[in-house]
């Protein structure tokens, strides 16, 4: 079977457009992180060699070790994503005649669903840190190409709202309360995170001369 990441973008959309419940959100979500990522990338790219920004140089080139890192993460989700929601079909579609039967499939359900809550959770994670390259980028990049630091945020920023809601979908099919406890908990510090480095980066486009 063809991966999605191999697809062109007219048919990864025409994929997703369709019928099918997968590729959706999730998938989608991981495209966007991973424009996100390669957006802070191409900031650091405009930016390494210029004179102007010889200060940073070095900071610019560990930036775009980090972007390649997190898009090539972000593009294996994507495939990934889908594979996890497949994984819940799967468990729905087990055997129920017996008890035995039923037991099996409430334990592989419950476990497909876990796994496919884990998967856009990591999508979340990933999100915080493109966000943060991209506020080294709009911070210290290239001025000229300051407009697509914003821009790798905002998909970050559509990334991570995506994960996240895919995740909480997920959590109220879920019986293992400290699980729904501890991820409920960990994307309330990522949210926080998110909430800041968003308003701080949209603040230096909105003062720049980008009006």
């Amino acid at each position: 079977m063809t991966k999605l990441v191999n697809l062109s973008i007219t048919d990864f959309c025409q994929e997703l457009a369709s019928s099918s419940p997968a590729p959706g959100g999730g998938s989608a979500s991981a495209v966007a992180g991973a424009l996100g990522a390669a957006l802070a990338g191409m900031v650091a790219n405009l930016t390494v060699g210029k004179k102007k920004y010889h200060l940073v140089e070095e900071e610019m080139k560990a930036l775009l070790v980090d972007s390649d890192r997190l898009r090539n993460r972000y593009l294996q989700l994507v495939d990934k994503d889908t594979a996890a929601f497949n994984q819940v079909m799967a468990a729905f579609k087990m055997p129920k005649q017996t008890e035995t039967d039923k037991s099996k499939r409430r334990t592989a359900i419950q476990e497909a669903t876990k796994l496919a809550t884990l998967t856009p959770f990591e999508m979340a994670e990933l999100s915080v840190e493109v966000l943060r390259l991209c506020h080294i980028a709009a911070l210290k990049g290239n001025k000229n190409a300051l407009s697509d630091a914003g821009v790798g945020a905002g998909m970050a920023e559509a990334a991570f709202r995506g994960a996240v809601y895919n995740v909480r979908i997920n959590l109220g099919s879920l019986k293992d309360q400290n699980f729904v406890t501890r991820i409920n908990s960990d994307l309330a510090v990522l949210e926080t995170q998110v909430k800041k480095l968003c308003e701080s980066i949209y603040k230096e486009m909105e003062k720049s001369d980008l009006s």
